[in-house]
């Protein structure tokens, strides 16, 4: 396979940012979704896992105070046999025992009684919390719900034009050697509007808007070798790669 002249090289480059820059258009009409509907996600899979948390937590509040309640029961009925106990108690030793085990049992009492309220001002708070949350995670999936149509609809509409657009950027970076394909995508990445080839236009990088001195415009023109701009670093070509490209008549720089 013969090798491409510069001029050959620079068209392929610039047919290759015109077709990116097309996915990039697609990329800018979905704006933020993607990033949003992602976030949404991972807030909505943050706040299951919070909820679950908090469910389990209720539970176990729910289990103490229930083993609270039975001890109190359990205390209540042995201070109500040691009671029945004492109408037949025969000296007093027996009736100071007894009468020191419904003591006992009432002090049990109050301290499950305690920690039955504790446990109750405590399930509150997280019954509370689990509330608000719940809503909060509601707000989030219907916030989630509209992204996503939204999001949805965009794809629909641009996704056959959005696959051909790669299948052709693919295509066209076969015919770049990786040399210049790694330059291209490192300058594309450096900048926001991934513009990595761009025209003189105006006596100007079309990227930086920088002037390009005259000399540098005619060394340009002659495709002997590429140019980058000294400013930005883009690669740069005249105006009649731009109209070989885009099939539009060649203009003046």
């Amino acid at each position: 396979m013969a090798e491409l002249t510069i001029a050959e090289k620079l068209k392929n480059l610039f047919e290759l940012q015109v077709v990116d820059s097309k996915i990039d258009e697609i990329q800018i009409m979905k704006g933020e979704l993607p990033m949003e509907v992602s976030d949404l996600e991972d807030d909505i899979a943050g706040l299951e896992t919070r909820i679950g948390r908090l469910e389990g937590q209720i539970q176990e509040l729910e289990g103490e105070m229930s083993r609270h309640t039975a001890n109190v029961k359990e205390a209540e009925a042995l201070i109500e046999r040691y009671q029945t106990q004492m109408d037949n108690v025969k000296n007093n030793r027996e009736y100071d025992a007894l009468t020191k085990e419904i003591e006992m049992q009432r002090l049990d009492i109050q301290l499950a009684e305690k920690k039955m309220r504790q446990s109750r001002v405590e399930l509150e708070k997280k019954q509370e919390t689990l509330g608000a949350t719940n809503e909060r995670i509601d707000g989030k999936r219907k916030d989630l719900e509209v992204k996503k149509v939204e999001l949805e609809k965009i794809i629909e509409k641009t996704e056959k034009e959005e696959d051909k657009l790669k299948k052709e950027s693919e295509k066209a970076r076969k015919t770049i050697e990786d040399r210049l394909i790694k330059a291209y995508d490192k300058i594309r990445t450096s900048y926001r509007n991934g513009l990595s080839v761009v025209s003189v236009e105006r006596n100007s990088c079309g990227g930086c808007f920088n002037k390009i001195p005259p000399q540098l415009q005619l060394e340009i023109g002659q495709r002997k070798k590429i140019i980058a701009c000294e400013h930005c670093g883009r690669i740069l070509v005249d105006q009649q790669i731009v109209a070989e490209v885009k099939g539009e008549p060649t203009t003046t720089a």
